[in-house]
């Protein structure tokens, strides 16, 4: 699969992430596929259980944006943030494709903070 052909799979998932189409969003994935979260040490085996999951998720996302996407070959980021309950959570998610669909994804999920002032003459702000 050629790298634009994947940056079209993974708008597609992305928009269908947004709007909510669990059926779409989960196109994306091998059936046998992983998904890790590091940070509450959790796997998910598998498209079915993955698309259960998130299918059931309390906190239906609000808001849904695509920083950017990075990517090569196989292995491709992507920086967006989503929203669950009014409150944003920066993501990163790590895909690894094997024969044009995710065999392997890791995502971070990080909640924001306050920017302390000791650093403030050496930073810029961003949005």
């Amino acid at each position: 699969m050629q790298e634009e052909q994947i940056r079209e799979v993974l708008n597609a998932h992305w928009k269908a992430s947004a709007d909510g189409d669990a059926n779409a969003e989960h196109d994306i994935y091998h059936d046998d596929a992983i998904c890790d979260y590091p940070q509450s040490g959790e796997r998910i085996l598998g498209r079915k259980n993955l698309q259960a999951l998130r299918s059931h998720h309390p906190g239906k996302p609000s808001g849904f944006q695509v920083k950017r996407i990075l990517g090569k070959g196989d292995l491709w980021i992507t920086e967006y943030t989503i929203v669950y309950q009014g409150r944003p959570a920066f993501t990163v998610s790590i895909m690894e494709f094997r024969d044009g669909k995710v065999a392997h994804e890791t995502q971070y999920f990080a909640d924001p903070f306050e920017a302390p002032s000791w650093r403030s003459q050496w930073v810029q702000r961003i949005a």
